[in-house]
């Protein structure tokens, strides 16, 4: 197989490749309908007697309790508005639940002039938390408010909200927001009292629910460029590291996952941003994720506040992310929480890109320079290669007219055709492979960068000059991918024509074909890629002189 022909199966598999996961994602099995989903109410484990002692650090089997499922309460809360300088949040009295969370610093997909809401009624996404069984307190009890500022005033730190509620057998809750400034975090705790005669073992749950459909950011660049990320809960643990939770599973009530851990944190997880409730490390919680009777998902951390003798109370502290996936942020969160960006399946290579462009990213302030940095360092890597590659080209664009005229002896004996090229490359010190290196070298690079791009929230909506004013979305006029075409184009004239005239056709027309795939590609990629071409063409182009100055010691007939 010559150059010419292994370059075209390398294009052609990466389309296949490409194809397959649209068609894979497109055909995916659809969600069971809600008609076949029998219950209504969640259930969860508790402790089978009132009085047991302390839980180790793996919560046994027990009976099971139901957390209040989905039917409609009677009763109506009123709304409490807290504000940072981070977030506006939402809090309904109404279970003391978290309806909404609006980012101040993030705009939405669809109109930028409007920020960005996370949690909210549009996708039944709500944080809640309460006591197990219908004794409550939980997410369908009326809490009632405490006095106090819902603004985070200039010079404070945090802010705080308290709600309290009665419910059955004695027991009383005090659920508390703390939000703090230059934090997505949330600290949330429950405070509970024990009026009872007898000692309680209570549980207290921390949900997150969600109708499970890809978000604006999600459907934006599906439709754009035919990639999904993943959309779902997740579930980290340290004996089984970070662990997906598919939908599709959820809904055939396949799910695989540990679901008992003394470690960890549970996770739903969008393009962009991310809500995690982050139970206190060596505490004995179990996870559960599934579907309610309304079609909504539920993700729940279960963790044990008891024994709590009478009179006596016990206190659950699990904080809750809601924000963007910035990596200097989930870093500091929480261990694993940064596995929350999907990179796809070349991580291993995305996360060096990723670091190298942070860092190029400090040292100039803008996003495009900081890829046109990491392309030109990429390109220095590979130097060695790339050059030994561009070589192995100029020898074959010089021994051209020996190859046609070997092509033109052995038209019709291909045997002996095939033995003279083969001593030709001999004789001439020429690997005809040589020169796919470099190609084959930079598709996981740009396979990877294409995740990183995508799924980057430090790139969405980062302007780089003039009109690219978002480089994790199209170029508005199209100026880069023509640019591309036409360092494509440049590139295939320095390459060696091939002998076979239908195979110059091709590789005439190959530039403008593959090109298109840069008309849907993101701004910033498509910078890269043109970047790396303008390189290779100097590089290519001087290496090619170099040669010219030799070429009747190699362009012996």
């Amino acid at each position: 197989m010559d150059t010419q022909r292994l370059v075209l199966f390398f294009v052609f598999g990466f389309s296949l490749l490409m194809l397959w996961d649209a068609w894979e994602k497109e055909h995916r099995p659809k969600p069971v309908p809600q008609a076949e989903l029998s219950s209504s109410a969640t259930t969860v484990p508790t402790p089978a007697s009132k009085s047991g002692a302390q839980p180790s650090t793996a919560p046994a089997a027990a009976p099971v309790s139901s957390v209040p499922g989905a039917a409609a309460p009677a009763a109506k809360g009123e709304t409490l508005v807290v504000r940072t300088d981070l977030i506006v949040a939402e809090i309904d009295t109404l279970g003391a639940t978290l309806k909404k969370v609006e980012l101040l610093k993030h705009k939405e997909a669809k109109d930028s002039s409007k920020s960005l809401v996370l949690l909210g009624a549009e996708h039944h996404y709500e944080a809640q938390s309460g006591l197990t069984g219908e004794g409550g307190p939980n997410h369908r009890t009326l809490w009632s408010v405490q006095p106090g500022s819902t603004t985070l005033m200039d010079g404070q730190d945090a802010v705080e909200v308290r709600l309290t509620s009665q419910g059955k057998d004695g027991l009383s809750a005090t659920k508390i927001y703390r939000f703090k400034r230059d934090s997505y975090v949330i600290d949330v705790a429950l405070e509970i009292r024990n009026a009872g005669a007898v000692p309680v073992t209570p549980y207290a749950y921390f949900q997150l629910t969600h109708d499970g459909k890809s978000s604006a950011d999600a459907n934006a660049i599906a439709s754009t460029f035919g990639a999904q990320s993943f959309n779902g809960y997740a579930i980290y643990t340290d004996e089984k590291k970070f662990e997906k939770v598919q939908l599709t599973d959820v809904d055939k009530g396949k799910t695989d996952f540990l679901k008992q851990s003394s470690d960890g944190w549970l996770a739903y997880v969008q393009h962009y941003f991310v809500s995690a409730w982050l139970p206190p490390g060596k505490v004995a919680r179990e996870y559960a994720v599934e579907k309610l009777a309304d079609g909504v998902y539920a993700g729940r951390a279960l963790i044990s506040a008891g024994p709590i003798a009478p009179g006596a109370g016990a206190t659950v502290t699990v904080p809750l992310y809601a924000g963007p996936q910035e990596q200097s942020r989930l870093v500091a969160v929480a261990p694993g929480f940064d596995l929350v960006v999907d990179y796809g399946w070349l991580t291993i290579i995305a996360w060096p890109l990723f670091w190298l462009l942070e860092k190029f990213h400090g040292l100039s302030g803008n996003w495009g320079v900081a890829i046109i940095l990491l392309t030109v360092t990429i390109k220095l890597v590979f130097f060695p290669l790339s050059a030994a590659s561009y070589k192995s080209m100029a020898k074959m664009k010089l021994i051209t007219p020996r190859m046609t005229k070997i092509r033109e002896m052995y038209e019709h004996d291909r045997a002996r055709m095939n033995q003279a090229m083969m001593e030709l490359y001999k004789t001439e010190k020429i690997n005809p492979l040589g020169g796919c290196f470099p190609i084959l070298v930079q598709i996981p690079v740009f396979i990877a960068l294409y995740w990183v791009l995508l799924a980057a929230i430090e790139l969405r909506h980062a302007p780089f000059m003039l009109w690219i004013q978002d480089l994790s979305a199209l170029d508005p006029y199209y100026v880069l991918p023509v640019l591309m075409t036409i360092t494509m184009v440049i590139q295939t004239r320095l390459n060696p024509v091939p002998p076979d005239p239908v195979q110059a056709k091709v590789m005439q027309f190959m530039p403008f074909i593959f090109s298109v795939f840069f008309f849907f590609f993101p701004a910033g990629l498509v910078l890269y890629w043109l970047v790396n071409n303008i390189l290779s063409i100097l590089q290519q182009w001087q290496i090619q002189r170099m040669f010219d100055r030799d070429k009747p010691a190699h362009a012996k007939r």
